[in-house]
């Protein structure tokens, strides 16, 4: 058999992992050929290819990134998408896809396998909204770069008796916000899930101020004001029809300081929760779903995806994975709101 592998969407860290995973069960269990489609859906859409071998996942596993590239390509917003990716795997000989993405690229795999292209997806994306997983891959690194952003701010926050605004990533869901801040010691946490209401939150700040010590506020980019609506960096929308995020942070900041006349700042994290090496976690879940993956093909078992139940991979349909996001229920917010203000 010949398997195509690729990595769509937002870049994470794992993703090398499981493009290892495999391609060394794939060779070594199956006698498999695996061929990388770059840059995501692009890649079957242009036939773009890479054979890859035993020494091309050598040293990959502790990287970042991908190595294949990525897109936010939608081959149902290209015009003969779909075709041009069947011609592809007819000029290939390609007997299945091994898709990795999250929402969006894992949204087009089950529409290909609706259209009789056998694909077997993984899911990834740092925000940990993938339905039908307990988590995802590269959320783990995620949450501990917010994390020690978090600690390394604190101090400099401490030092000079200001209110900082960290604002990390999270469209719709807070799972970034949520673990992060709870790991930092934040003194309030803000969540798409949840409006926030700004006089609410100076009074938290005020408290903590009152107590002598600096408050740290932790706001995902998604949150929103009570009455407010998403704070945009760009109208532009991609092939899946997301707006660019951004902005919140500062704004908050802004409103901090003007309601309190204490001196605030903003940090916005940004892709740097994206970059570097996985953390071991990440190493170890994303190798486990590449392995996975490998046998949910060897079996013929398309349109399904891999998926974290507790401590066991199982396999789940592609429509459940993509039905609805997975988003922090509000008694997981309530477990945080104890610390606000504290």
């Amino acid at each position: 058999m010949r398997i195509g592998v690729l990595t769509g969407g937002g870049d994470c860290p794992g993703l090398n992992a499981v493009i290892r995973a495999v391609v060394r069960k794939g060779i070594k269990a199956h006698g498999w050929e695996i061929v990388g489609f770059r840059n995501g859906w692009q890649g079957p859409i242009e036939n773009l290819t890479k054979e890859i071998g035993l020494a091309d996942v050598e040293e990959i596993l502790t990287r970042g990134g991908t190595i294949l590239g990525s897109s936010r390509t939608n081959p149902y917003k290209v015009e003969g998408g779909v075709d041009r990716i069947r011609e592809t795997i007819a000029a290939n000989n390609i007997d299945a896809i091994i898709a990795i993405g999250g929402e969006d690229t894992l949204g087009v795999a089950k529409r290909l396998t609706d259209d009789g292209i056998g694909v077997v997806g993984v899911p990834k994306t740092i925000d940990n909204d993938l339905g039908a997983t307990d988590y995802t891959f590269g959320f783990d690194t995620a949450v501990h770069i917010a994390t020690e952003a978090i600690d390394r701010l604190r101090t400099t926050a401490e030092s000079h008796h200001r209110a900082l605004v960290v604002e990390v990533m999270g469209r719709h869901a807070g799972w970034i916000a949520l673990h992060s801040g709870l790991a930092g010691g934040a003194n309030v946490i803000l969540v798409p899930e949840r409006p926030f209401n700004v006089d609410k939150v100076v009074g938290w700040v005020e408290r903590r101020f009152e107590s002598e010590f600096a408050p740290i506020i932790v706001v995902a980019e998604g949150a929103i004001p009570e009455g407010g609506a998403e704070m945009l960096h760009s109208g532009e929308r991609d092939a899946f029809g997301h707006v660019r995020l951004g902005g919140v942070g500062q704004w908050l900041a802004e409103e901090i300081a003007d309601r309190t006349g204490k001196e605030s700042r903003a940090a916005i994290l940004g892709h740097i929760q994206r970059g570097g090496t996985p953390t071991a976690y990440d190493r170890v879940l994303a190798t486990r779903f590449g392995l996975h993956a490998v046998d949910a093909v060897a079996a013929g078992d398309f349109g399904t995806m891999v998926a974290l139940r507790g401590t066991d991979i199982v396999r789940v349909k592609l429509s459940e994975a993509t039905a609805e996001l997975k988003t922090v229920p509000t008694e997981r917010y309530e477990e945080a709101e104890v610390f606000f203000g504290a």
